[in-house]
């Protein structure tokens, strides 16, 4: 038998502060990636985080109330301080990945619209993501990051739900 083509994987997981995504990676790390030095399969493991676009305020908000640069800095550092909690989090779960290159990436914007750009940027060949869970109401109001994904990438798709307790 002829030595088989070593095939490279861009697994793209979104990771969010909820328990869901966390649990998609993981779910991911044992059913999806290949973490085998031998083998015809190459993964590597994207972790995408999407920070919220900074909040732009006018000088007054509705109430009178003026914000202040220090305000709207501190609110911006937390932004950050999440985003880099997250990351940390998402690669603790990563840690013991032997052969599998982990990479992160951190956007800033809707959820939806940063998703989708970083999987077209990084070539991805599956995104996996968490699902909320959302029912009826709550997803018409807060729309579904994942349903707008799954229509919207141009690889497939995995959305894995948490098992309810």
């Amino acid at each position: 038998m002829a030595d088989e083509e070593v095939r490279e994987r861009r697994i793209v997981v979104a990771v969010d502060e909820s328990e869901q995504s966390m649990y998609a990676l993981s779910w991911c790390l044992e059913n999806l990636v290949c973490d085998s030095e031998s083998g015809n399969v190459k993964d590597t493991l994207i972790l995408a985080f999407a920070r919220p676009p900074r909040t732009v305020y006018t000088a007054l908000d509705g109430t009178g109330y003026l914000f202040s640069t220090e305000v709207v800095d501190s609110m911006e550092k937390y932004s950050l301080e999440v985003a880099a909690s997250v990351i940390a989090k998402a690669t603790a779960i990563c840690k013991d990945l032997k052969h599998v290159k982990v990479d992160t990436k951190v956007g800033c914007g809707d959820a939806r619209d940063v998703i989708c750009d970083m999987v077209e940027k990084v070539g991805g060949d599956i995104l996996v993501m968490g699902s909320h869970g959302y029912g009826l109401i709550k997803r018409a109001f807060l729309g579904s990051v994942s349903n707008h994904c799954a229509q919207n990438v141009k690889c497939p798709v995995l959305i894995v739900k948490k098992p309810k307790a």
